[in-house]
């Protein structure tokens, strides 16, 4: 196997930590800067993999990427990018790129990339078209761009869970715009809002005389999305008879209408949607399980907004410009302060509140400014706690005055060993066990969480 990985990117500094990770690795590596280097090299030599800046100076990295392809059109690519969004995934998936990596990456994650990217194999390189998008340049978020991107050359059924206003019609939008049938129809259905005596008409349609009221002919959801997307949101909520006869259409890909004799073709995708826990549904008798599985082929999890701190401050920037474009309003924005307010709320509501608060500040602000004292009452009512010092701080003080009526001289070594032990957890916790994510995040070196981690262990 060819495992030498070949570099391009005009940031010297790239380069450089690049290079010394590999060779760290004994990974035969190889920088490049300007795109006609790297090409006149592949006329002559064909690498394990290549990794590639999407912005060059004064080149286009993804045009580069097909030039190289073009050359060997077995060699994985590794998309590199400050920039991440979706129509860069989606080109860069499109194009036969094997990962889209975000900077500023993860030096274990490029590891584990570059292993998989060479251990796969060009087949399955080659294979990899996909698509993706949205607002948001965290870890979690970025998993949901890369797997929207792996799917936008199928038109596989999807399942999207995630909390209310986690953006999960979005993501079937996504899903959608970059497939192939993205020049049909998107059609999108809640099936929660509608009672169950009307869905079935709703969705299936219903010949003249099919019920008292039936006067002529309608299609539903079904054949209005003919071509094109069938998105079901709050599919967990649907009734058990409906659930049957949806089952049915999915398996056998035709229906009647209501009243009607004539089968009609079902050319749609369907993408389903709910923020239940299906599982768990299908195991109280709520849900059928030969549905679950037939609608869960690919199960994508939209993150939760306490789970993405770190996309807080741009989706503020992002809802504020587009509720002032919306609703004809000044541009506002935000001050550091209520932005790290913010960061430290827990959305119930997630994006969804998010945004209708930026909305609202964006209308009744008296100053292009927002701060603290333009938040609505009830989002004041938790600065006390937030930002007053009232929360773990207090419980710090009357926890050392407690114990420094008694304490034996080592009280200061064994609450910091708790506090270092609680802060290391709870940052593993957040970054799903990543050591070198949670080091970054709390802007210490790996060593020094190695070493609160080992605190854990002395914990008293």
């Amino acid at each position: 196997m060819n495992d030498a990985v070949w570099i391009i990117d005009d940031d010297p500094g790239i380069r450089y930590v690049l290079s010394e990770f590999f060779e760290e690795r004994k990974t035969p590596a190889r920088c490049f800067s300007r795109g006609k280097e790297l090409l006149a090299a592949l006329d002559h030599e064909q690498p394990g993999l290549v990794m590639a800046d999407i912005r060059l100076d004064g080149e286009d990295g993804l045009e580069l990427m097909h030039e190289a392809r073009a050359r060997h059109t077995d060699l994985p690519v590794i998309v590199m990018t400050a920039y991440s969004d979706l129509d860069s995934a989606v080109r860069a998936f499109r194009g036969g790129a094997f990962e889209f990596l975000a900077k500023p990456f993860d030096l274990e994650e490029v590891g584990r990339l570059v292993d998989k990217a060479l251990q796969t194999g060009p087949d399955e390189a080659e294979s990899s078209a996909r698509k993706a998008g949205m607002i948001g340049s965290s870890p979690s978020f970025q998993q949901v761009i890369r797997l929207i991107g792996r799917l936008s050359a199928s038109e596989v059924p999807v399942l999207i869970t995630g909390e209310t206003g986690t953006g999960k019609e979005l993501v079937a939008r996504a899903l959608h715009n970059h497939s192939p049938c993205s020049s049909g129809p998107f059609i999108a259905i809640n099936t929660a809002a509608i009672p169950a005596d009307l869905l079935e008409s709703e969705l299936f349609g219903y010949e003249r005389g099919a019920f008292t009221g039936a006067e002529q002919r309608r299609a539903g959801h079904f054949e209005r999305a003919s071509g094109g997307t069938l998105f079901l949101d709050e599919i967990g909520d649907m009734p058990l008879t409906l659930q049957s006869r949806l089952l049915r259409v999915l398996a056998e890909g035709e229906y009647y209408r209501l009243g009607g004799r004539g089968l009609v073709q079902a050319n749609v995708r369907v993408i389903a949607a709910t923020h239940h826990e299906l599982g768990a549904r299908v195991e109280s008798g709520e849900f059928r399980a030969d549905l679950y599985h037939r609608l869960k082929v690919i199960s994508l999890k939209v993150p939760p907004l306490k789970e993405r701190r770190e996309d807080i401050p741009e989706l503020i920037d992002h809802f504020l410009g587009q509720a002032a474009e919306e609703f004809h309003l000044p541009t506002r924005t935000a001050t550091p302060e209520l932005v790290d307010y913010l960061k430290q709320l827990d959305w119930p509501g997630n994006v969804r509140e998010l945004k209708h608060l930026c909305q609202s500040m964006a209308a009744l602000a008296p100053a292009t400014l927002i701060g603290l004292d333009d938040l609505p009452p009830e989002y004041r009512d938790n600065q006390s706690t937030s930002t007053n010092g009232e929360g773990w701080e207090s419980d710090l003080a009357r926890e050392t005055r407690r114990r420094t009526a008694s304490a034996t001289g080592e009280l200061h070594e064994e609450l910091q060993a708790r506090f270092e032990a609680s802060l290391s957890k709870a940052a593993l916790e957040a970054c799903n066990g990543n050591k070198s994510e949670a080091a970054r995040r709390l802007g210490i070196s790996r060593n020094t969480l190695a070493r609160m981690i080992g605190g854990v262990k002395g914990e008293r």
